[in-house]
């Protein structure tokens, strides 16, 4: 069943040309709500049926130290899924790339300006780390559970449809991810490649079914976090597990990863995870 997404991006930057920053500008920030996107999926702002994080690596981050010599990291944010925004992609490189030619007294002060920016623009409080560029935190790792990608399967729908979905009669616990995960820009178009973790307890899943249901979101456009939602909420509905955890882990574009998930309370995902794509 389609779900109609309401436009939220009247008044985004994205899809259009934007001027570099020179300096640092906390108002280049573009926060979208949630709840306009949820609402169609049946989710209703207060009463989540989920506890999750957007998780988000910036590759292309730096500023100038107090004596002018440039500084460079990798930063990882962490935004609650309860937060009332999202924020928009595009106008969050922006708003980091203003920070180039920006003198700041410290990495501490980086941090503390991130955190204070992002919490006012998501509407919560958002976690901030720097990596130095070599760090091993950032080391890259592998999916767990049992890859669906082999399964020889037919595909004649590209668009998202929990009709595909289904169960048998056994009870299990299990892993599966698929790396063939693809959705689209909501305003552009541009692809979006991504992996996704299901990690559930309950009636075993079809997987050919769920392969192919995944498959369906190919020509799907929306936000990332938004396409998570709406397979969690799909899963639920159709195979009513005991335990459910979506993590999606998309590719890099614009200097920007986004790995959204979403779970059932109690549920977190491996940690760390970072794919080679990433």
């Amino acid at each position: 069943m389609a779900h109609h997404r309401p436009d939220t991006l009247a008044h985004a930057p994205l899809g259009r040309e934007a001027a570099y920053p020179e300096h640092y500008d906390a108002g280049l920030l573009f926060a979208i709500p949630r709840a306009a996107n949820r609402a169609p999926l049946g989710i209703e702002e207060g009463a989540l049926p989920f506890a999750g994080e957007d998780e988000w690596h910036a590759f292309e981050v730096s500023w100038l130290n107090a004596r002018g010599k440039p500084l460079v990291a990798v930063a990882r944010f962490r935004l609650p899924a309860d937060s009332p925004n999202l924020i928009e992609s595009k106008s969050w490189k922006l708003y980091l790339n203003s920070f180039n030619q920006t003198r700041v007294e410290s990495r501490q002060a980086v941090i503390d300006t991130l955190e204070r920016d992002l919490a006012a623009a998501a509407g919560a409080p958002v976690a901030v780390e720097l990596f130095h560029v070599d760090d091993a935190a950032l080391a890259t790792s592998r999916l767990p559970g049992e890859c669906l990608d082999d399964l020889d399967i037919e595909v004649t729908d590209y668009t998202p449809s929990a009709e595909h979905l289904a169960i048998g009669e056994e009870s299990v616990e299990e892993t599966l991810h698929s790396h063939l995960l693809k959705s689209n820009c909501p305003v552009t178009g541009q692809p979006d490649w991504g992996s996704v973790l299901i990690r559930y307890r309950g009636p075993k899943l079809d997987r050919e079914a769920l392969l192919r249901y995944l498959i369906g979101y190919r020509q799907h456009q929306d936000f990332h976090e938004h396409c998570v939602e709406h397979i969690f909420m799909d899963l639920m509905a159709r195979t009513r597990p005991e335990r459910l955890l979506v993590l999606a882990r998309y590719v890099r574009r614009g200097g920007l990863d986004i790995s959204p998930w979403r779970a059932t309370p109690g549920e977190r995902p491996p940690e760390p995870l970072r794919l080679a794509r990433q």
